[in-house]
């Protein structure tokens, strides 16, 4: 059994010592096997450019602050911590998870999907959906609107994933709900971790996260769920291996009576 969890907050735009110091807070004395944090918790959302969000942008390869400080705060809960965060790459910015050990960055996903005004700030992501090992489990990142497309969560499970970590910054009232589809259709576990509260900027753009981040099993169950609006933790013991079975029916199992051939 693994301990998993959501770790909900609301990113101070434009202020990573206040995320770090926030994000501290928060896991002062948790003890887990794999958190998610949000979408660009480091960051914030909202930015008019790319050169206004860079000051606030890390390389992934856990050298910058907020990566360190997570690595640190993984050691102190035993685990490891997966993040959305603003990545400084040589040639422009992606809107990337990282997932981080007390030994450093161990796995940097960039998202595949960008949503609406994301187009303007990051660079389309280039890492593809790639699963890894982690206490036992195969872990599979994606990021916010990639949920939207089915091919990511699917891809991950042909990869090997039995949980998906999936910090988000969800304006839609959609993917709460439609992750459980996700969840069934893959038998896989979720945990979609979102924020909460608003950002605005001087051009009068204005954003509403919707909250209630979760925890999902294979069956499509809400095994834990944050509330709409406020910092929360949510909890909850698993088992990894629920998610290689893959049958809905005695004679009916999700990946053999795949069909590939005529899906072209």
């Amino acid at each position: 059994m693994l301990t998993v969890g959501t770790v909900q907050f609301a990113p101070v735009r434009g202020d990573v010592e206040a995320n770090i110091a926030a994000i501290t807070q928060l896991l002062a004395g948790v003890r887990a096997d794999l958190l998610v944090l949000p979408e660009l918790a480091n960051s914030g959302y909202l930015y008019a450019t790319p050169e206004d969000l860079a000051p606030h942008s890390e390389p992934g390869d856990g050298s910058g602050p907020f990566l360190a400080a997570l690595s640190r705060l993984a050691g102190q809960t035993g685990g490891m911590i997966v993040t959305g965060f603003a990545e400084r790459a040589a040639h422009g910015l992606y809107n990337s998870a990282a997932a981080v050990s007390a030994a450093g960055a161990v796995q940097v996903y960039r998202k595949t999907h960008l949503f609406l005004d994301e187009k303007t700030l990051f660079l389309p992501g280039d890492t593809g959906f790639r699963s890894f090992e982690h206490a036992g489990a195969r872990i599979g990142l994606m990021i916010c609107f990639d949920w939207y497309f089915p091919e990511s969560a699917r891809t991950l499970a042909l990869a090997g994933a039995q949980i998906i970590a999936h910090p988000s910054n969800l304006v839609l009232p959609h993917c709460q709900t439609a992750m459980v589809t996700r969840c069934l259709e893959n038998r896989v576990f979720a945990i979609t971790t979102n924020r909460y509260g608003t950002e605005t900027l001087a051009d009068g753009r204005s954003l509403t996260f919707t909250g209630a981040s979760q925890v999902l099993s294979p069956r499509g169950e809400r095994l834990a769920q944050a509330p709409v609006s406020g910092d929360a933790i949510a909890l909850v013991a698993v088992d990894p291996a629920l998610a290689d079975d893959k049958h809905v029916t005695a004679r009916n199992d999700l990946f053999a009576d795949r069909r590939p051939a005529l899906y072209a």
